[in-house]
């Protein structure tokens, strides 16, 4: 098993307060976060982006493995995860996650990538976490 983790920390009320959120690489350390950020566009980060962050590695990571069980070695795959966070029932809920993709594989025919993406989004583990919730996840995946 493995296991990694993240880590935030709030101080005030929910609109004025400041968040931080580090990860256990490192790679984010104290990085801001707050109401304006997630709420109101301002600059900084927010819970959804670093969702859509770790979606699009895990896909890209996914795909990559599946195209190489097809003896297929991509020059290059460029994911871009979008992450909708609605109001529904009084609440929010992420309610959609689509998947932007562009891949540069020499010799592999559209429909045989098609197939390869598909079977990627069906089977990355971070696709699987929303499997049966209340989030929907839509892809465009073409090859370059």
């Amino acid at each position: 098993m493995i296991n990694k983790s993240g880590s935030a920390k709030w101080s005030g009320d929910l609109k004025s307060g400041k968040g931080h959120v580090s990860t256990e690489s490192g790679v984010l350390n104290d990085t801001p976060y707050g109401f304006n950020t997630r709420f109101e566009g301002q600059a900084g980060s927010n819970p959804e982006e670093l969702v859509g962050a770790a979606h699009a590695a895990c896909y890209s990571m996914a795909l990559s493995m599946i195209l190489g069980q097809h003896d297929a070695t991509p020059d290059e795959i460029a994911t871009k995860a979008t992450v909708s966070l609605e109001q529904v029932d009084g609440g929010f809920s992420v309610t959609k996650i689509h998947l932007d993709v562009t891949a540069k594989v020499p010799g592999m025919s559209e429909e045989d990538f098609a197939k390869a993406a598909n079977a990627a989004k069906e089977g990355c583990p971070i696709s699987k976490l929303y499997a049966g919730g209340t989030a929907e996840i839509t892809m465009d995946a073409k090859l370059a």
